[in-house]
């Protein structure tokens, strides 16, 4: 069930993102963001990840085998963590213009599953995902994968990607165009994660019309503005 839209606001400004970063993220289409997240809210997010796991009729449409999902998006804590600043400003740089929170969902890789070949997502839609880390991950559980902007060739490469490695709090910020994928999860070790999605504000016809097939709940009408 959707939630009642908010009355009409004034869009959110979004501060710019400094010049260091910038100049990474525009070259590579990607920033791992290190312990973005305050240590203070992570068990408030890994206890939404686990209470919003159920049953697979949950879900609108089937999720793929050889992983956990979960329901998160109407958690306040997920969905401060979706406008922490920094991550505001990554995606304000890359999309150059209003754009909203299209999409949360929790994602976690089971022991021996999550592998995905490399893909692209949201073809021509200029979409930002975001990865935020709720556990330590790297290439034994099940840690993402990604070709920067500057070796993409054009057809997804396997050796010009790189494997993440870091610790929970860590968001991974990048052009849903990019090459890239999930690593198996060798080792059965947790790796919850929550996926979101920024979407130019020209798209949001098109996602409020398949929102009930995505099991979006949220309010998304707020308005970002680089």
């Amino acid at each position: 069930m959707s939630l009642v839209p908010r009355l009409a606001q004034p869009p959110t400004k979004v501060a710019p993102l400094n010049a260091e970063l910038a100049v990474a993220l525009d070259r590579d289409g990607h920033l791992l963001l290190r312990g973005a997240v305050p240590e203070a809210w992570r068990d408030g997010l890994r206890t939404a990840f686990d209470a919003g796991v159920g049953t697979g009729d949950q879900w609108a449409a089937p999720r793929g085998a050889g992983w956990r999902h979960a329901l998160v998006d109407l958690d306040p804590v997920v969905q401060q963590t979706c406008r922490l600043p920094l991550l505001l400003a990554a995606g304000a740089r890359m999309l150059g213009g209003p754009f909203f929170l299209a999409q949360i969902e929790g994602r976690e890789p089971l022991k021996d599953g999550g592998h995905q070949p490399l893909h692209r997502d949201g073809v021509g839609t200029n979409s930002v995902a975001a990865l935020v880390f709720l556990d330590a991950y790297g290439p034994d559980n099940g840690a993402t994968r990604v070709v920067p902007r500057h070796r993409d060739g054009g057809e997804p490469d396997e050796a010009m990607s790189f494997v993440t490695a870091g610790e929970a709090g860590d968001i991974l910020v990048f052009d849903a165009d990019l090459p890239h994928g999930a690593t198996c999860n060798r080792s059965g070790a947790r790796r919850r994660s929550l996926l979101l999605s920024f979407m130019p504000e020209g798209h949001r016809a098109t996602m409020e019309a398949c929102r009930t097939i995505r099991n979006v709940r949220m309010d998304t009408s707020e308005v970002f503005i680089p």
